[in-house]
Order: C-alpha cells, then sequence, then structure tokens
C-alpha cells in the first residue's frame, strides 16, 4: 500500500474564500455550481479562507471523500 490518497490527476483551486465550516456536503456543492465539476471525478479541489490562513482539501478516493484542513502560520 502505497499511501492512503491516491495522487490526483487534476487540482482544482477555488479562488473566492469559502466558509471553513462548511463540510464535505457544502464543499461538494460548490464543486459542482461554482466549479462546474462533479466531486466524485477523481480530481481534488483545495478552497481557503477569507484570511487565507486556513485550507481545505476535499477528494474522492474510490470509496468515499476525504476531507482536509490545514492551518497555515507565519514564520
Amino acid at each position: 500500500m502505497p499511501g492512503l490518497i491516491p495522487c490526483p490527476p487534476q487540482i482544482w483551486l477555488a479562488v473566492s474564500p469559502v466558509d471553513m465550516r462548511k463540510g464535505a456536503d457544502g464543499l461538494s456543492a460548490i464543486v459542482q455550481q461554482a466549479l462546474g465539476h462533479t466531486p466524485c471525478a477523481g480530481s481534488a479541489s483545495v478552497f481557503r479562507n477569507r484570511a487565507g490562513n486556513r485550507l481545505k482539501l476535499l477528494l474522492w478516493d474510490g470509496n468515499g471523500v476525504w476531507l482536509c484542513q490545514r492551518r497555515l502560520h507565519r514564520g
């Protein structure tokens, strides 16, 4: 088993900030409506908050959705 999460063929970046309280269902709706893609196509979608210090990654692995969050710090 090389890794838990497969390498996505494409990575889509949502340039408009999103509400970080959204979960997998809310972010999947943004992928469908704003980006025009299906969340279960295998591509990864990256979202950021207004301040730019938090990221969320939404990724379909064939069995379900991975939702990863990262807090960015300066220095």
